[in-house]
């Protein structure tokens, strides 16, 4: 398994950051992201928290030999689900790989909140835990 972690602060409002959380894709800078679906999108009437689910086809940049040796494609598909919050001002991603997930599974976390200055924390996490190939029959 393995862990990243990363704290970031936008010098702008919470509420502008989740705005261009929003608009993130498709954008010429992230050429890799395709499609954006999505699957559900409700509102909590007694929050207000607005949930979404999403599934994002992205190109994957790997070489095509690696890509044909795991018996892939170059398609990949990630799915997303966010709850903002706008009582609280809490924004939430949790994002998992689709695509060779019988490979390793990449979960990510990523949480935005505001500062009492004004400004927007970013906090990310991601956890990559590998399968290995004999995991199936319970050896170590």
């Amino acid at each position: 398994m393995h862990y990243f972690s990363q704290l970031f602060h936008y010098e702008h409002p919470w509420s502008h950051v989740v705005i261009g959380m929003w608009h993130k894709y498709p954008n010429p800078h992230c050429t890799h992201v395709q499609t954006i679906d999505v699957l559900d999108r409700s509102v909590d009437p007694q929050t207000g928290i607005i949930r979404t689910e999403r599934v994002l086809g992205c190109k994957q940049k790997a070489p095509g030999w690696i890509v044909k040796f795991f018996g892939g494609s170059e398609d990949a598909f990630v799915r997303e689900i966010s709850f903002v919050n706008p009582a609280t001002q809490e924004a939430t991603i949790t994002s998992v790989n689709l695509s060779l997930s019988q490979f390793a599974t990449c979960y990510e976390n990523i949480r935005y909140s505001p500062t009492t200055d004004g400004r927007t924390m970013f906090h990310q996490t991601a956890e990559i835990q590998r399968f290995e190939q004999n995991a199936h029959l319970g050896k170590p």
